[in-house]
C-alpha cells in the first residue's frame, strides 16, 4: 500500500473515532438558591469536586460561591469574595482545594471546599513592573487585572493577567513569586498574549503543558510550564475561547461568541453543541430568560467536566445561567 494511501486511511479512521465523540443536552437541570428564580450575574467559572458537587461563582453582593449536589440541588453558599472569576478546584499533597483568582481584588486565594481561606497572594507580591502603573498624576496604581489561575503537578500555581495585559505569574505553592512570562511583548505566530482570558494545566501531557485561551487573537496555544515552546492548538474558525476542561484525552472549550467545542488531544475538533448565530445573543450579557432557548448557548465563558466525561459550561449572562451536555 502506498504511502499517501495508508495516510489517507488513517485519516478516515481519525474522523470515524472523531464522529463517536456525542452528547446530549439535559435540560433544566441545575436549580437555583431557594427564593431566588436565577442563579444570579454569571461572570465566572464552574467546576466539579471529587464526590461531583458542582460549584458555581456568582457576582453579587453576598452570592459567594455557590454549591449544588450532582444531581443539581442548591447545597449551600460559600461565603467568599463575589469576583471569582476564575477558579479550579485541584487535589495537592496536603488535600482538595479551591484555587480562586479574584478579579475586583487582584489577589489569589486558596480555600478549602467548605470556604477556608489557607494561603493568600495579595497584589503586592507581584513584580512591581507588571503589576503597578502610574495613572495621569503620576501615583502608582494597581495594573493587575487576575482572570484565572490554575496548580502544576509540583504545585507551583499560575496566575494570568487576562483583562490586564495578558502576563502569566509563577509562583510557589507557598506564595512566592518565581517568574513572569507571556504578555504583549512574548510573540507567537507574529502576535503577542491578548486578553488571555483563562489559562489551564494540561496534564494530559508528560510533560504537563499550559493552554493559553488568548481570546483578544481568537487562538488557543500551548506553551511549555516554563512559557517556551509555543505549540499551536487552534487559530481558525474559533468563537473567542474563553474557558477549559479535561478529561481523559479530550478538551472540552466555552467560546464566548457562541459555542460549546470538545477537542482531542490532536488538536482536532470532534464535537461542537450548543452553537448560537443569532445577532445580539452571544457575546452579551444581557440575553433574558424568555430568551434563552433548549439547548442553545448565550455566552458561554466556564466550563467543566465532571468525573464522569460529562459537560457543564456556565454563562456571562446577569440573570446566571449553566447547561449540561452528558457523554452518550
Amino acid at each position: 500500500m502506498s504511502t499517501l494511501r495508508t495516510l489517507a486511511l488513517l485519516a478516515v479512521c481519525s474522523l470515524a473515532q472523531a464522529a463517536e465523540v456525542k452528547y446530549d443536552f439535559v435540560p433544566n437541570f441545575l436549580g437555583t438558591p431557594p427564593g431566588k428564580p436565577q442563579i444570579g450575574n454569571g461572570h465566572g467559572e464552574i467546576a466539579v469536586d471529587s464526590a461531583g458537587n458542582i460549584y458555581v461563582s456568582v457576582q453579587e453582593k453576598d452570592a459567594g460561591l455557590q454549591v449544588y449536589g450532582k444531581d443539581g440541588k442548591y447545597v449551600k453558599t460559600l461565603a467568599l469574595p463575589n469576583s471569582l472569576h476564575g477558579f479550579v478546584i485541584r487535589k495537592t499533597e496536603d488535600g482538595e482545594f479551591i484555587f480562586a483568582a479574584v478579579l475586583n481584588e487582584q489577589r489569589l486565594i486558596k480555600c478549602t471546599l467548605d470556604g477556608k481561606i489557607v494561603l493568600e497572594i495579595k497584589p503586592d507580591a507581584f513584580p512591581a513592573d507588571k503589576g503597578k502603573a502610574k495613572d495621569k498624576k503620576g501615583a502608582d496604581v494597581n495594573a493587575l487585572k487576575l482572570t484565572n489561575c490554575d496548580v502544576a503537578p509540583n504545585g507551583d500555581i499560575y496566575i494570568v493577567d487576562g483583562y490586564g495585559r495578558s502576563w502569566i505569574f509563577v509562583f510557589d505553592k507557598t506564595g512566592a513569586f518565581k517568574k513572569v512570562f507571556g504578555g504583549p511583548t512574548q510573540i507567537v505566530d507574529g502576535k503577542g498574549f491578548a486578553n488571555t482570558h483563562k489559562i489551564f494545566v494540561d496534564t494530559r501531557f508528560s510533560p504537563a503543558r499550559l493552554l493559553c485561551l488568548d481570546r483578544g487573537n481568537n487562538r488557543m496555544f500551548h506553551v511549555d510550564l516554563d512559557g517556551s515552546n509555543p505549540q499551536m492548538i487552534s487559530n481558525k474558525g474559533l468563537r473567542n475561547p474563553s474557558s477549559a476542561s479535561f478529561h481523559g484525552d479530550l478538551m472540552c472549550v466555552a467560546e464566548i461568541a457562541g459555542r460549546v467545542s470538545v477537542w482531542n488531544k490532536e488538536g482536532a475538533m470532534v464535537a461542537a453543541m450548543g452553537a448560537n448565530d443569532t445577532k445580539g445573543q452571544t457575546n452579551t450579557p444581557s440575553v433574558k430568560p424568555v430568551d434563552w432557548r433548549e439547548g442553545v448557548v448565550t455566552s458561554p465563558h466556564g466550563i467543566t467536566f465532571d468525573g464522569q466525561g460529562n459537560i457543564l459550561e456556565t454563562e456571562w449572562n446577569v440573570f446566571g445561567r449553566v447547561l449540561r451536555w452528558d457523554r452518550k
